[in-house]
């Protein structure tokens, strides 16, 4: 999942609206974690959970990463708008996690991530990743790279034995 989130971190620029969705324990923040690493931002990518958002400022000429976790809030942008997105969004990757139905009116051009885990046999639950990448919008239309991902993202990913 870090690997996957520093290839699409090569895709991404300031202005990008990436929504990241799967159930506890997907990877979500791991997947922020590497697009982090791949965009070059300070600080370690961690969970927001408590702090409900992070900035993550470039240590090169790379855009800011703010880091969302949207799991607490449940009245979608009117909640948000403390937060101030609208203002980041133009010059920064704003990466949101549980953010579907709560953050899509701040552009019309976002990218989905969706993680889909394997449950059931508890043996089975934490090993195998299932991701699928849907661009909105004008930005997303060509497929902007995606299709270079589309390797890693056909494949299941093998999470590192604990």
């Amino acid at each position: 999942m870090r690997e996957l989130g520093r290839r699409i971190a090569g895709l991404l620029r300031p202005g990008d609206l990436v929504l990241l969705t799967g159930e506890l324990g997907a990877g979500k923040t791991t997947l922020a974690r590497g697009l982090g690493e791949g965009l070059g931002v300070r600080g370690a990518v961690t969970s927001p959970t408590f702090v409900i958002a992070r900035v993550h400022p470039p240590l090169g000429d790379g855009p800011p990463l703010v880091h969302v976790d949207a799991y607490r809030l449940g009245g979608g942008l009117d909640e948000m708008e403390d937060l101030d997105l609208d203002v980041s969004l133009p010059e920064s990757v704003i990466v949101v996690e549980w953010g579907d139905n709560k953050v899509e009116e701040l552009s019309d051009d976002r990218l989905h991530v969706v993680i889909a885990r394997a449950v059931g046999h508890e043996e089975v639950l934490d090993d195998v990743r299932e991701v699928s990448l849907h661009g909105v919008g004008a930005r997303w239309a060509d497929g902007a790279g995606l299709e270079s991902l589309s390797v890693s993202v056909a494949l299941s990913e093998q999470a590192p034995s604990a």
